[in-house]
């Protein structure tokens, strides 16, 4: 290279060309770029800054979780962040509303043949929206963001789960926190595929596979890698939702209970909503970020569950005051790249080549001081762009 025979390269820790470690310009064949960062102009935003992950095994870290770090800096730049914090009250009347609609929609297609249009139709558009929905409130009600108490809030998640059909809101609770304490520990955050997803689905058909049917690798998959001890709580939640199934099938016949069963199906398969499954924590674009955000409107239907980074960052904020905190520290959210579209997500998650079930970011537990052979270190993090969410971090505080 030009220039190379008057560097002094032992100042570079043995590399032999002054571009060795630098970004490799895209080729022309890559696809187009999914992400864009907000303030950003749209030329910058059409542009790859990073070469495309290596699709034969996970990123493995060595960082620390990004959302630790950051919060520090923003309480630091913000203390008046605190004043977000504390449960929002009109998270049970949404709750109320949402599980009154999915059960006048099960009790109207009571005499429907589960198997016609009409009764598919309303399953995916009113009933898959619906119960994506309560998911999602069970989350918000996870971090005891509805009531001050506990146990109303453990009680609130039980009614919002009655119309989903399967009771899963105790288990999701202690699974969630470890996603927030413990992000991307590979054997403890059960929100991340494991080796043989990798190995089965690393392909078109495959991620269609997994689109299509993720609602299910999300409930089978923790107990797989990470079985829970049930406790009193778990015996309450399978006793009221078993309740609830046998009164309402003695009410009105199996058709009912299909229906919120269909539409739990549908909201996390593919439905425009359930592109949020995969938008918030796989790797795009090459980047070593490990949690997007989206501002779009299918926010209004779930809980702005899109201001992803936001949430991680200070899970004690209800979801109606994610955009003020997003408004708030804008040099911390709107200078790392974002996605536009959930639905794009889906579609691009199927078609583009460089993202798949490998595009995860893992670390191995505490403890364990080596990575997996194959896999790729992030040891020298600190070189990458402003892209790059591990630059902008995160904080120490408790996640749940």
């Amino acid at each position: 290279m030009s220039g190379s025979n008057e560097a002094d390269f032992s100042l570079y820790g043995g590399a032999e060309s002054l571009t060795e470690g630098r970004f490799i310009a895209p080729s022309s064949n890559r696809a187009p770029r999914r992400t864009i960062v907000e303030t950003g102009t749209a030329n910058e935003n059409s542009k790859h800054i990073r070469p495309p992950q290596d699709p034969s095994d996970f990123l493995w870290l060595m960082t620390e979780e990004p959302h630790r770090s950051r919060r520090m800096q923003i309480l630091k730049a913000h203390p008046q962040v605190t004043k977000l914090m504390g449960h929002e009250p009109l998270t049970k009347w949404v709750v109320l509303g949402v599980v009154s609609l999915q059960l006048a929609m099960a009790w109207m297609l009571r005499d429907t043949s589960p198997v016609s249009p009409l009764f598919l139709l309303i399953a995916y558009a009113v009933g898959g929206t619906a119960n994506h929905n309560l998911f999602l409130a069970i989350h918000e009600i996870t971090h005891n963001l509805a009531f001050k108490g506990i146990k109303a809030n453990k009680f609130l998640a039980m009614f919002a789960n009655l119309p989903i059909g399967i009771p899963y809101s105790v288990t999701f609770k202690k699974y969630h926190l470890e996603h927030h304490k413990q992000l991307g520990v590979d054997g403890v955050d059960t929100d991340l595929p494991t080796r043989i997803e990798l190995l089965l689905l690393n392909n078109v058909a495959g991620k269609t596979f997994f689109c299509t049917f993720q609602i299910l690798f999300y409930a089978l998959r923790p107990g797989f890698v990470r079985a829970q001890k049930p406790t009193g709580w778990h015996a309450v939640n399978i006793g009221i939702q078993l309740v609830f199934d046998a009164v309402l099938v003695q009410l009105g016949g199996w058709k009912p209970l299909i229906y919120l069963i269909m539409s739990s199906f549908f909201a996390g398969s593919l439905h425009p909503c359930a592109g949020h499954f995969i938008a918030e924590h796989y790797l795009w674009d090459g980047l070593e970020q490990e949690t997007y955000s989206y501002y779009g409107p299918l926010n209004i239907l779930a809980y702005n569950v899109g201001y992803h980074n936001e949430h991680h960052d200070f899970p004690s904020i209800p979801w109606t005051r994610l955009p003020a905190l997003r408004a708030l520290a804008p040099e911390f959210y709107d200078t790392i790249p974002s996605h536009p579209s959930w639905p794009m997500v889906i579609i691009n998650f199927i078609r583009d080549s460089e993202v798949g079930l490998f595009a995860r970011a893992k670390r191995q537990p505490k403890g364990v001081s080596s990575i997996p052979l194959m896999a790729k270190s992030s040891s020298n993090a600190s070189g990458n762009s402003s892209g790059n969410e591990s630059d902008s971090g995160s904080d120490g505080k408790k996640t749940d």
